[in-house]
């Protein structure tokens, strides 16, 4: 079911904005621990401007690890609601609310070292994916650093190797992808994926190397296969309109300025960072075996992924989608 039709009318003019003597506090839902890269890279700075912009009068408070609601595939919900006045979250975990910013997510939809949140901002200005979004502000689109299969103690160089594995998925598309490669998808939450690697419930994960540090699955992660392009994760953070339009003129300016394109890409950056951070760390470890594919052996994952790709496209119509979001 679509969660904005499962939200529908359940606050939807909410403003949650708390405090005293008239400022304003934002509650910003974090279902991931404080220590993830999402404090430093986003809600610090989200807090910083608003409190510098009205002289303390309004702030960013993150309640972090899912204390206003545990688990991300809820966070739109919580946010129409007015649960949270904002909160970030992963398109990929309701599918069915945003099937063409998803198209960014798919392999090859961009080339490795094109940035995803000037893609998917390209995608929303042109019209393509604003409706995805309703009744919301979105302040952040971005994506991840591109995904890599990260295995409990198989080494894939070969799409073969995977065969019958199970693949930890984070939504529909890369679930569609490792059934391509010949892999059994397993949609679990991300908190859960650490101790599903540690008993055996799934054999790997594919995701970003930035979960390797901000979830500490460096420790249960044996194996690493970079190189094919097996796509990005994709990720919002959106405001509850009613608390948007509740700002003072003054905190609004000051979100204004930072929100859209400037706060997306210093969030990506930062993914990208911690990405690279621990892929190198576990290129040094002696518990961790990093595989680089060369460009050929990596197409040979490239040329079983790319039906994929084609067959999504077709089935959402989001061919003018793809195109924006490929635009240079």
């Amino acid at each position: 079911m679509n969660i904005v039709t499962f939200a529908f009318g359940a606050a939807a003019g909410a403003v949650a904005i708390a405090g005293t003597a008239g400022a304003q506090e934002l509650k910003y839902a974090n279902w991931a621990p404080p220590m993830h890269t999402i404090n430093a890279a986003q809600i610090e700075p989200l807090a910083e401007a608003l409190n510098e912009g009205t002289d303390g009068e309004a702030t960013v408070r993150g309640f972090h690890g899912g204390e206003l609601g545990a688990g991300p595939a809820d966070q739109f919900v919580r946010v129409l609601q007015g649960t949270a006045d904002m909160g970030w979250g992963l398109q990929g975990y309701t599918s069915s609310q945003f099937p063409k910013s998803l198209i960014a997510e798919l392999p090859g939809a961009l080339s490795l070292d094109r940035p995803g949140y000037a893609a998917l901002w390209r995608a929303f200005e042109q019209g393509e994916i604003a409706g995805e979004y309703p009744r919301t502000e979105v302040i952040a689109l971005w994506g991840s650093e591109p995904n890599i299969l990260m295995m409990r103690d198989q080494d894939v160089r070969t799409p073969a190797d995977l065969e019958g594995l199970k693949i930890r998925v984070a939504g529909s598309i890369s679930a569609s992808a490792m059934e391509a490669l010949g892999a059994t998808p397993v949609q679990i939450p991300m908190t859960q994926v650490y101790n599903g690697l540690q008993t055996g419930l799934i054999d790997g994960l594919v995701s970003g190397a930035s979960i390797l540090s901000d979830f500490k699955l460096n420790e249960v992660v044996g194996s690493v296969t970079t190189g094919p392009n097996f796509g990005r994760l994709t990720f919002y953070t959106v405001m509850n309109q009613g608390a948007y339009e509740g700002l003072s003129d003054e905190a609004k300016a000051a979100l204004d300025e930072i929100k859209g394109e400037p706060i997306s890409k210093m969030t990506e950056e930062a993914w990208i960072a911690t990405a690279d951070s621990a892929l190198e760390a576990a290129r040094e470890s002696d518990d961790t075996n990093v595989i680089e594919l060369g460009e050929e052996e990596a197409q040979a994952f490239n040329d079983a992924l790319a039906d994929v790709t084609d067959a999504y496209v077709a089935e959402v119509g989001g061919e003018a989608t793809l195109s924006a979001i490929q635009a240079e």
